[in-house]
């Protein structure tokens, strides 16, 4: 059954919502967005998530010292990376980690072989900030591709009206949504709760 994360969450009662309707993983973001929290926020949201849902920290270029101080803090289970961040730059720390790569063509999938990491998380391009755009990208660029399944993440767009037909086509390991389980830019209980049933 495909696995599915609830991104940008900033409130206790969004985490206890997510994770009683089934979550898999909570994605706290920690760049600059309208979804930033700081290590303290992302601490205490933490105490909410049970072991066994995943606590996923989404970073733009980040230095070492702040991924390895998140991870300690909070603490983090994985490392989402959302920036420019080279292969050898996420090959130098051991901590199990996330790829993302804004689809516009189908070599923008290939790029993801470049990257020895844990999963590859493919997204609409970004508008104001990179990624977490609000926007699908073309889902068919995913066929023919030689990622192994288990490894995908797919996010861009999503919401609980569309994820069941996003699974369809592209059957992924995981989804991942944010602004569709919004209304006016604040998390939403009962689309989140909508979400995971659909998935589900």
């Amino acid at each position: 059954m495909t696995k599915v994360k609830i991104c940008g969450l900033k409130e206790k009662e969004h985490v206890k919502a997510a994770v009683e309707a089934g979550a898999d993983a909570i994605g706290f973001v920690f760049a600059a967005s309208k979804r930033e929290v700081s290590i303290e926020q992302a601490r205490e949201l933490a105490k909410e998530v049970p072991p066994g849902v995943l606590k996923i920290g989404v970073f733009v270029n980040p230095t070492m010292q702040e991924i390895e101080t998140a991870v300690r803090e909070v603490p983090l289970d994985f490392v989402q990376y959302h920036g420019n961040e080279t292969p050898e730059f996420i090959q130098s720390n051991s901590f199990p980690s996330i790829k993302a790569l804004s689809v516009r063509s189908e070599e923008d999938i290939d790029v993801a072989k470049q990257f020895n990491t844990d999963f590859y998380l493919f997204d609409a391009p970004g508008t104001d900030y990179q990624g977490g755009s609000g926007l699908t990208f073309n889902w068919q660029l995913m066929q023919g591709h030689s990622i192994p399944q288990e490894k995908i993440i797919l996010a861009g767009g999503l919401n609980p009206t569309n994820v069941e037909d996003a699974i369809k086509r592209v059957n992924p390991y995981m989804v991942d949504v944010s602004s569709g389980v919004e209304v006016e830019g604040r998390k939403d209980s009962e689309l989140i709760r909508a979400f995971i049933r659909a998935v589900k």
